[in-house]
């Protein structure tokens, strides 16, 4: 069986179709080109590499705190996505709760574009998402996990890290960043995705010197905590990316076929309520 035919959920894609959901006229940033990934664009590429779900997450590039989106392909998805929306810090438990209804299990915190300060007044949202039973999926880069970490902690809220969580490549393991990540791990409530490889790593692909931080965040979160992501259609990236390539990659970090289940598959499904395979 090759890593085409393994059961697979991507945790981290985008959807952005601005011929059919314009951009906001004041976004911050307008993705064009190849950044643009159609919901009719994704499912094929799922197809053709096996991915069977996904995890949508709203992105603040194009659409600011828009969901619409994301929404139409979570409704036209057939169940094959779960959705991670966008939202102000004062959202409702009303606006919470139907976005629950379709197939939301979260919303982002896009800390590298919002900044720290942004979210101090966020206590009270954190606290709807854990009576709701929701998640927050936070983006955060260098040290900026440092600052946020007891508002997340205290909240008791269960919490998704975006991409090793951005350490600074040439810091090392000890940065204080990376080191609240690696104890974040230990409160049993955070999960984490190895994935945004590109976004910290100094080399092109397959960014051995990211390995190092792989290495540890599996030691620190296990398989049970761990999530697998592609980042399609790779915003903002600097260089171009692969689907195939990360595949493969995942191979060569994780040669152990069970070890791969749990990750691709397993973990993810378990977490956000997939059908069983």
């Amino acid at each position: 069986m090759s890593i085409v035919e393994e059961p697979k959920i991507d945790c981290h894609v985008h959807v952005l179709d601005p011929a059919r959901f314009p951009y906001r006229a004041d976004t911050h940033y307008a993705p064009v080109g190849q950044e643009i990934g159609t919901p009719a664009q994704l499912a094929q590429m799922m197809d053709a590499y096996g991915t069977r779900h996904a995890l949508l997450v709203g992105p603040n590039s194009g659409y600011g705190l828009s969901n619409d989106c994301m929404l139409d392909a979570l409704a036209s998805g057939a169940a094959r996505y779960k959705g991670i929306a966008v939202v102000a810090n004062d959202a409702t438990v009303d606006e919470l709760q139907a976005l629950q209804r379709a197939d939301v299990v979260g919303v982002a915190w896009n800390v590298t574009h919002y900044g720290v300060d942004y979210f101090r007044d966020a206590k009270p949202l954190l606290q709807k998402l854990v009576a709701l039973e929701m998640c927050v999926d936070i983006q955060v880069e260098h040290d900026q996990l440092v600052t946020m970490m007891p508002m997340l902690v205290d909240s008791g809220v269960r919490i998704l890290v975006d991409h090793c969580g951005r350490p600074t490549g040439d810091a090392g393991l000890g940065q204080p960043g990376f080191r609240a990540l690696l104890e974040l791990g230990k409160t049993g409530r955070a999960f984490v995705k190895l994935s945004g490889f590109v976004k910290f790593s100094r080399k092109s692909a397959p960014y051995d010197d990211a390995w190092p931080f792989v290495a540890a965040l599996m030691d620190a979160f296990t398989l049970d905590h761990c999530l697998w992501a592609s980042d399609w259609p790779y915003l903002r990236s600097p260089v171009h990316v692969d689907y195939g390539v990360l595949l493969h990659l995942v191979l060569t970090l994780f040669p152990d076929r069970a070890e791969r289940r749990k990750l691709l598959w397993d973990t993810p499904r378990e977490l956000f309520g997939f059908a069983p395979d």
